[in-house]
């Protein structure tokens, strides 16, 4: 029998990336939370945990946002629950993002040194 390449971690990562961002999406979109999306999943061995690294359109409102996600992720995981064929559903925990905020940050950097 042929082996996955992927491990089940890293399928049921995606998985929950895709769901969990048209979650966020939905609640952006409908005013409950500020520009965000969701960057990447990563799921622990024993599939107890999920870490959600989210992004924020304006780096700014990234507390605000996060401190909401965090209240949300019980409501979020009810939902997948329900939605999704899984045995267990990891707890989400959210975490801000900061690669894009650090890119922009170095982008800027480089452009003043070539200015010089």
């Amino acid at each position: 029998m042929p082996r996955s390449t992927f491990a089940r971690t890293d399928r049921i990562a995606a998985l929950l990336r895709r769901e969990v961002a048209v979650l966020v999406h939905e609640d952006v979109r409908g005013g409950l939370l500020p520009e965000v999306s969701v960057s990447d999943v990563e799921v622990s061995r024993d599939l107890a945990v999920a870490k959600v690294f989210v992004t924020a359109l304006r780096s700014e409102e990234s507390k605000a946002a996060l401190a909401l996600l965090k209240e949300e992720a019980k409501r979020y995981r009810q939902i997948l629950a329900k939605q999704l064929a899984l045995r267990m559903m990891p707890e989400l925990r959210f975490h801000y993002d900061d690669s894009v905020d650090r890119g922009d940050r170095i982008d800027q950097l480089l452009r003043d040194s070539l200015k010089s």
